[in-house]
């Protein structure tokens, strides 16, 4: 286990004072240390910043709401590890998860490593990996991810340095962003791994976006829903790829 290389895990919060602790004892549990958790404090006017303090995490605190874009651009500028994952704060993960995932991208030297799934909401879209899987065509990428159907950033541990070579970043004031970022990663990426053994746990909690019943919120919803999948048709056009 290459325990020298430090990985970076950017956490957005927003009013997450019910998970936080959770989640942070998460990491502060993995088999893995060499972590840099950086908590960023979307605006919450609860008690998250004061219980994250309570851990070894970097604590950006934004004085007004921004959104989870500015808040995991926030962390990308700020890290420091060479490898880069975004864990949504009210998610799981197993406890191997970070030693799984430094193993693979240390062996294979891959500029994005691709974890299994527990999709509790939606139970047929959980997968997991039998064993390790490096891919470099842009079809074989694109099948190994289904970056254009299932691009949670969550999914996926990227390379800092390549982040930043390629100046990939989420596109703020939209609530739909996972998906421009990790298709445009997906494709520069000249190496990705799956990876056994790393499963995340995705859970779809009362009141977040995706379950909120405001009907200006739903028709944002849905207007980004349309933005990013535009998007992901005009990218592949351009770049002359299928997305079938």
């Amino acid at each position: 286990m290459e325990k020298h290389l430090k990985l970076s895990v950017i956490v957005p919060a927003f009013n997450s004072e019910k998970w936080i602790l959770q989640c942070l004892e998460i990491l502060s549990c993995q088999t893995y240390k060499n972590l840099e958790i950086i908590v960023v404090d979307d605006g919450s006017t609860d008690r998250t910043a004061a219980l994250a303090a309570q851990f070894p995490v970097q604590l950006i605190q934004f004085e007004h709401n921004k959104g989870l874009s500015a808040a995991r651009n926030a962390g990308i500028d700020c890290a420091t590890g060479e490898y880069i994952h975004f864990m949504d704060v009210d998610d799981l993960l197993n406890l191997e998860f970070y030693e799984k995932m430094a193993d693979a991208s240390t062996l294979t030297a891959a500029d994005i490593a691709c974890c299994g799934v527990v999709h509790e909401p939606r139970p047929k879209l959980s997968y997991l990996f039998d064993h390790h899987l490096l891919v470099t065509t842009v079809q074989d990428k694109m099948k190994l991810t289904n970056a254009h159907k299932e691009g949670y950033c969550w999914r996926f541990m990227f390379r800092t340095d390549f982040l930043r070579s390629q100046n990939i970043r989420f596109e703020e004031g939209r609530l739909i962003e996972d998906l421009t970022f990790v298709l445009q990663s997906v494709y520069f990426a000249k190496k990705v791994v799956a990876v056994p053994h790393a499963v995340y746990y995705y859970k779809l909690r009362q009141n977040s976006i995706l379950t909120t019943v405001d009907k200006q919120k739903r028709q944002k919803l849905s207007r980004d829903w349309r933005h990013a999948h535009n998007f992901c048709i005009a990218f592949a056009k351009e770049h002359n790829f299928s997305l079938k």
